[in-house]
């Protein structure tokens, strides 16, 4: 137990040695434009139809949950304002950084890792590169940028989503239905949820793309660093995303 104990501070440590590196490289030149290009292309272009699913089915599904709930109350009219808020500040971005984590989360880690084994990066090393300013920030700072768009993408789906199942499966009129959801909807629900996909864009690839580089040799060793990746970015986002609920809502809120 002590040694498990042991080992998972030694591993913060080491963590935090690679954030510091990471920030290191951050702005050093050359920047290599080629590979963010690449990285933003295979990390968000790639993923928007999953995210397309993913956030229609969730708009969807809530939207039944909700009718169902507020119809003992004939209040079914505020289906979309509930729906549109939780997705804008809730749904949205978890269920987008969850189904990141699983497409690209683990591919990062099972790259890098696979990369680590066959001395890829050994063989970067020692032509003075260094794989993370080559292989990890470009990574980062794509997830950076297209976490929000997603973001964005999957609460556009999912509120388009409501409203279909609000108003032609339980007849809520629709002017009355959108002029309400508007009218509840601000902006800084909107930006609270971008915030957060920020952060957990950061998280997810930091977290990914160390696990992918500190893996131990061999097959087995790419294989537990991609679930390790997967399982530590996952468990991570919902504390954060409950640390950034508590911090932000008195900002935003005043309560």
């Amino acid at each position: 137990m002590f040694e498990k104990i042991s080992k998972i501070f030694e591993d913060t440590g080491v963590f935090f040695v690679f954030l510091g590196n990471l920030f290191k490289y951050w702005f050093k030149r050359p920047l290599r434009w080629h590979l963010y290009l690449y990285e933003i292309e295979l990390l968000g272009v790639n993923s928007v139809p999953v995210i397309l699913l993913a956030g229609l089915a969730i708009g969807m599904i809530f939207a039944l949950q909700s009718v169902v709930l507020l119809q003992p109350f004939q209040a079914e009219i505020g289906t979309g304002a509930a729906v549109a808020v939780a997705l804008a500040q809730e749904l949205a971005p978890i269920i987008t950084t969850l189904m990141l984590i699983a497409k690209n989360g683990s591919a990062m880690a099972a790259e890098l890792g696979t990369m680590r084994v066959t001395e890829q990066i050994d063989a970067l090393e020692s032509m003075s590169i260094d794989p993370i300013h080559y292989l990890v920030v470009p990574r980062v700072v794509a997830s950076i940028l297209v976490f929000p768009v997603l973001t964005m993408l999957a609460n556009l789906v999912g509120s388009l989503g409501s409203f279909f199942i609000s108003t032609t499966l339980y007849g809520i009129d629709s002017a009355s239905y959108t002029d309400y959801m508007f009218n509840v909807l601000k902006t800084k629900d909107i930006v609270i949820g971008l915030i957060k996909s920020v952060v957990m864009g950061f998280m997810v690839s930091t977290i990914s793309c160390f696990h992918g580089l500190h893996v131990s040799q061999g097959a087995k060793g790419v294989g537990e660093g991609a679930t390790k990746a997967v399982v530590t970015s996952s468990v991570a986002i919902l504390v954060a995303d409950y640390i950034l609920t508590t911090v932000m809502r008195p900002i935003f809120f005043g309560r």
